[in-house]
């Protein structure tokens, strides 16, 4: 759920500001505004924040645009601009404008990837909306340097976006491991706050830690598969263990009906439960085949099932992307899962 009670939100109709007061469902929730209470849909209300940024007046005079970006690339001091700890970090540095009266505005964002160790780098980055890729990079950070990735739209944060990054060794190590995944999302109120405080203490950027030490290669234990042989236990080669995966579907069906016969007198709670769990089954056997591609059929409904299962396919690592578009054989009852390995 995008929203929460408490969240300050603005009308999109009428540009009026409210408070969310109740959740009635994903779609809709219950606003305060002047103290009268009334229902509205999840996409008829915004976050209030971008608005009272980005907002310019009207008959504008055209000004010099005022960067906060102006960190000399000093040998030595480039951490210490970004006021850093040690660790891979990623920087903000917000580009403002001004409006007629004079007050700064948010217009963009510059992202940077900030090294404050004594190691080489190789990454890969990925941001993100609702699961699809907006943009992607792969380079490499030296020591103790700074690396300008690209700018982002400071309306775009109000979609949530997520950045991922996978990281290696330049120099492969044999003790360490041979890649660290992270993944860093920020929320619109939150955003906020951090403007607010780089505004109040006059500072260039905000920055969110990334990874502290790169980790170590995990340890694995031989385990001695012959007496397991000798108590009379079928053992399996690890190479050929694929053949004895159960086979992987294409096309999932997760009408009720078609996952059990004794359905009747369920209730909705239970149903769901069973649906879901048909689905994490044959979404991990995709995996383990390594499917390019998974049809759910979830049908249309009130979109309870359809929600749940794109809320799960957002934090899932192998999913590419995923579409709920019209389907010549399902309409808008099925989503198609593209992974990537």
């Amino acid at each position: 759920m995008k929203f929460q009670v408490g969240d300050k939100v603005l009308l999109i109709h009428s540009n009026e500001e409210g408070e969310v007061v109740d959740i009635i469902n994903k779609k809709m929730v219950t606003v305060d505004v002047g103290g009268v209470q009334f229902p509205v849909y999840t996409d008829q209300i915004e976050y209030p924040y971008f608005k009272r940024f980005t907002e310019k007046k009207k008959e504008v005079l055209p000004k010099q645009k005022q960067y906060v970006d102006n960190i000399k690339k000093e040998k030595g001091s480039i951490i210490k601009q970004y006021n850093v700890g040690k660790g891979i970090w990623l920087s903000f540095l917000p580009v403002f404008d001004k409006d007629i009266f004079d007050d700064d505005v948010v217009e963009y964002f510059r992202v940077y990837l900030v090294n404050n160790t004594e190691t080489d780098f190789l990454f890969e980055y990925h941001l993100r909306y609702d699961g699809k890729s907006d943009f992607s990079l792969k380079n490499a950070i030296h020591s103790f340097t700074d690396f300008y990735i690209h700018d982002v739209p400071f309306e775009d944060l109000n979609d949530s976006p997520r950045f991922d990054f996978e990281f290696s060794l330049s120099k492969p190590d044999k003790a360490k491991a041979d890649h660290f995944e992270t993944t860093f999302k920020i929320k619109p109120k939150q955003l906020f706050k951090r403007i607010e405080e780089l505004l109040q203490k006059q500072e260039a950027s905000f920055s969110y830690l990334l990874m502290e030490l790169y980790p170590d290669k995990a340890v694995t234990e031989t385990f001695d598969m012959r007496k397991l042989q000798g108590a009379g236990y079928k053992v399996y080669d690890a190479g050929n263990a694929r053949q004895h995966i159960p086979p992987a579907r294409s096309v999932i069906d997760l009408h009720i009906e078609k996952i059990t016969n004794e359905w009747k007198g369920l209730n909705n709670f239970e149903i769901l439960s069973l649906q879901l769990k048909e689905f994490e089954k044959y979404y991990e056997l995709s995996v383990l085949h390594f499917q390019p591609s998974l049809i759910v059929i979830h049908g249309v409904g009130e979109g309870v099932l359809r929600d749940e299962i794109h809320e799960r396919l957002r934090n899932k690592k192998e999913v590419k992307s995923f579409v709920n578009q019209f389907h010549p054989l399902y309409g808008y009852g099925a989503t198609e899962i593209f992974f990537q390995y």
